[in-house]
């Protein structure tokens, strides 16, 4: 799938591996290879060595909890391009949350902010309670970052290519194992973690990149596009393993996706994002309800169109309308149907070349909030 989104792919360096220091030293580059690229990101020392940290137990969100991550009138721009354009919304402690919208919404930029990868221009947030400007060890120590890029190398093993991220952290060797082994335990793929990641399907290379992921026990989890360019089937396992980390582990996610039907699947609440601003937000019911719960779509033969939504609307017959690719009719409270439309044609000199009644989606949402004008965007 194309993917125009130009500041998220041009400001943000491709890597192959992902390492994080100790205490803002470099780690231990042994494995890798010339002409590898590395990404060095810093993180202050986790707990003493031999500790073996528990992962948090499952919580629901609480509003009256402190949010796991907070956000208010964040910005950034590249150049000319307003990248995010002073977004706030908050994530409660044990959600799924998710950011939608088309390529070049500003999901990405927004993600890399949080992670503290990306300073912001303007505006504040906050992950676990830690500023992402002025507390970047803090906020590091409590997330784990799955980029749309692979970051694993193909030829180690899925087990090595734990092994190896869990020593970046300065994990004693016991540890070390006893975390790969459940990460790995986690995402399905202990049957396969002695094999060169070479020969792993597209689904089995995003669970190694989530376990890798969980090294740490994470308390939020951040996903970008989790499962782009997967099959249906595979994707449908994916989204199984992350409600997994989600539930047993207790671990917030907030993830970036163009899937609709995956927002829909996973995410407790959604956030719409268009040209760097969200637009609209609630739980995915919610939202599908602000566009009307049962539409009709029809496409006229004969007649105005204009005269047709007029005289439906005088009728009692729908609340609203919108054109795109002929009419979307969001019908009335009282049960009106495709049967009463029909007959409001016939008995009003109307022809239908094609009708059909459906129950709202997120894809209709999307189309009422950014609008047909951008239908094609991206």
């Amino acid at each position: 799938m194309a993917d125009s989104r130009v500041p998220e792919e041009t400001q943000m360096p491709k890597v192959d591996v992902l390492v994080i220091g100790e205490g803002g030293r470099p780690a231990t580059m042994a494995l890798a290879g010339a002409g590898r690229r590395v990404l060095l990101v810093e993180q202050s020392a986790g707990p003493p060595s031999g500790t073996i940290m528990q992962p948090p137990q499952a919580r629901e969100p609480a509003s009256s909890a402190p949010p796991a991550i907070e956000v208010s009138g964040l910005s950034r721009r590249f150049g000319d391009v307003q990248a995010v354009n002073r977004i706030s919304f908050r994530v409660e402690a044990g959600e799924i949350f998710g950011l939608i919208g088309l390529n070049s919404a500003g999901k990405t930029t927004t993600l890399l902010m949080l992670a503290s990868l990306l300073n912001p221009d303007s505006g504040t947030a906050t992950i676990g309670g830690c500023d992402i400007v002025r507390d970047k060890d803090g906020v590091r120590r409590q997330i784990g970052l799955v980029f749309e890029e692979e970051a694993v190398d193909i030829y180690l093993t899925g087990r090595q290519n734990l092994d190896f991220a869990a020593r970046m952290y300065s994990l004693p060797r016991r540890t070390r194992e006893q975390r790969v082994a459940e990460v790995l335990r986690t995402v399905g793929l202990e049957a396969h973690a002695d094999g060169k990641v070479k020969d792993y399907s597209g689904g089995m290379l995003r669970r190694l990149e989530i376990a890798r992921g969980m090294l740490t026990y994470p308390k939020i989890l951040l996903l970008d596009e989790p499962t782009i360019g997967l099959d249906a089937q595979t994707r449908r396992y994916l989204w199984g393993y992350i409600r997994r980390v989600n539930k047993e582990m207790g671990v917030t996610v907030l993830l970036s996706t163009s899937y609709l039907d995956e927002a829909d699947y996973l995410c407790n609440r959604l956030a719409i994002m268009d040209k760097g601003q969200i637009i609209a937000s609630g739980t995915p019911e919610e939202l599908k309800a602000s566009v009307g719960k049962r539409l009709v779509m029809v496409r006229l033969s004969g007649g105005s169109e204009t005269d047709f939504v007029a005289g439906l609307q005088n009728a009692g017959l729908i609340q609203r309308a919108e054109t795109r690719q002929g009419l979307i009719l969001d019908m009335a409270e009282r049960g009106a149907g495709v049967m009463d439309v029909l007959r409001f044609a016939k008995t009003h000199g109307f022809s239908i070349s094609s009708i059909k009644a459906s129950e709202s989606s997120l894809n209709d949402v999307l189309l009422h909030y950014i609008g047909q004008g951008d239908e094609g965007r991206g």
